[in-house]
């Protein structure tokens, strides 16, 4: 059965994404992750979480792909 928690606290998303709520305020802050504002507490859709983890990862395997022609460049290797 899958979870019917869309919306999340901190603590909730702090646990879903596996950081700490600490890390997850900083994310808030910086405007890395995508949360809004129900009163005064900072709240999170879970699907907007797993779309952001989604681009998160594939920006990662982009970098990753592209790394090992830049090291090869950087030996002096054609």
């Amino acid at each position: 059965m899958a979870d019917s928690r869309e919306v999340m606290n901190i603590r909730q998303a702090s646990q879903y994404l596996g950081v700490s709520p600490d890390t997850l305020y900083k994310y808030v802050g910086e405007q890395k992750i995508p949360a809004f504002k129900l009163g005064n507490r900072w709240r999170f859709k879970k699907s907007k979480l797993d779309q952001w983890m989604e681009d998160k990862s594939n920006q990662m395997e982009a970098r990753s792909k592209k790394k090992p022609k830049a090291a090869v460049k950087a030996a002096g290797q054609p």
